[in-house]
């Protein structure tokens, strides 16, 4: 039964009070620690040990998305989990994250897959990186933020994908076959619905 639900939760733990020299040691010590990703953000720690269907949504969602940039002929760059830093103030690993149009430092699009808490301290990390857009897919749904002056603003239409069905999205992730999602994400986007 535990090896059954480690695969559906995931575990994380957050420490508060470490200084970036700290933070980097750790960084060092979990470099050869597959699905296990850290983040830091002034002083706070987070370790995430992401569990297999995190992992299979992420990478179904960047199946589909790549999906539709081929099929819109929009150029882009998946840059996957990279981590993004600030050095001494923030270190983020996205799940997924894309520059589109052209290859920048920052992307245009970082998107996590939430199994457990945490939202907020994410989008104050990508905030703090200059992260356009952010999309978090948890319990089934996508919520969408974009950077604003002031901070990120929730968002129901993607800004740097205006195009993008983000309803016929949320859809084929929720359906059960892997083959007959994308087939139905193809046929969609193909057809303009």
């Amino acid at each position: 039964m535990t090896q059954t639900l480690d695969k559906l939760i995931d575990q994380r733990f957050t420490h508060s009070g470490m200084s970036w020299q700290q933070f980097q040691l750790l960084q060092e010590s979990f470099a050869d620690s597959p699905g296990i990703r850290l983040a830091y953000y002034k002083g706070e720690v987070e370790i995430l040990a992401v569990s297999q269907d995190h992992e299979a949504f992420s990478r179904f969602i960047c199946i589909l998305l790549a999906e539709y940039f081929v099929e819109k002929e929009i150029e882009f760059y998946p840059t996957g989990s990279f981590t993004q830093e600030k050095e001494g103030i923030v270190s983020a690993q996205a799940d997924e994250s894309y520059s589109i149009g052209k290859q920048k430092k920052t992307p245009d699009l970082s998107i996590e897959v939430v199994f457990a808490s945490g939202t907020l301290s994410k989008l104050n990390r990508y905030q703090e990186l200059g992260v356009p857009e952010a999309w978090f897919w948890e319990d089934g749904l996508f919520t969408l933020h974009h950077l604003r002056g002031e901070g990120y603003e929730q968002i129901y239409q993607s800004e740097v994908l205006p195009d993008l069905d983000m309803e016929l999205l949320t859809r084929c992730l929720m359906m059960t076959s892997r083959l007959e999602v994308v087939k139905e994400f193809r046929r969609a986007i193909s057809q303009g619905q």
